[in-house]
Parts: C-alpha cells; sequence; structure tokens
C-alpha cells in the first residue's frame, strides 16, 4: 500500500500538465492586459475621428 501511494505520489509530480495550462492562461491574461491598455489609450482619440465622420455624414 506505501509503495503504491509513493508511485502515485512520484506521478503526481512530475505530471506538468498544470503548470502548462497555467503558463498558457497567464500569457492570454497578458495579452488581454496590452490590449485593454492600448484601446484605453486611444479610445478618446476614436471617439472623436468616429464623431468627426459621423458629423461629416450628417
Amino acid at each position: 500500500m506505501l509503495k503504491l501511494l509513493c508511485t502515485q505520489l512520484r506521478a503526481l509530480k512530475q505530471d506538468d500538465d498544470g503548470a502548462t495550462a497555467i503558463e498558457y492562461g497567464l500569457i492570454v491574461a497578458g495579452i488581454a492586459v496590452a490590449i485593454i491598455a492600448a484601446v484605453s489609450m486611444v479610445g478618446d482619440q476614436l471617439i472623436e475621428t468616429f464623431t468627426r465622420i459621423a458629423d461629416g455624414l450628417k
């Protein structure tokens, strides 16, 4: 029984699938933060541009 438990613990220690998923999650979160920051910085300029275009079409 103890030998089986030790074998399972070694296998669990070597399993890195969860770590890979967490790394991908962190990469996606970093990209999302970069996109949100870019949109926030450019957002006001885009609103002005679309407002000028809309006013020009009236």
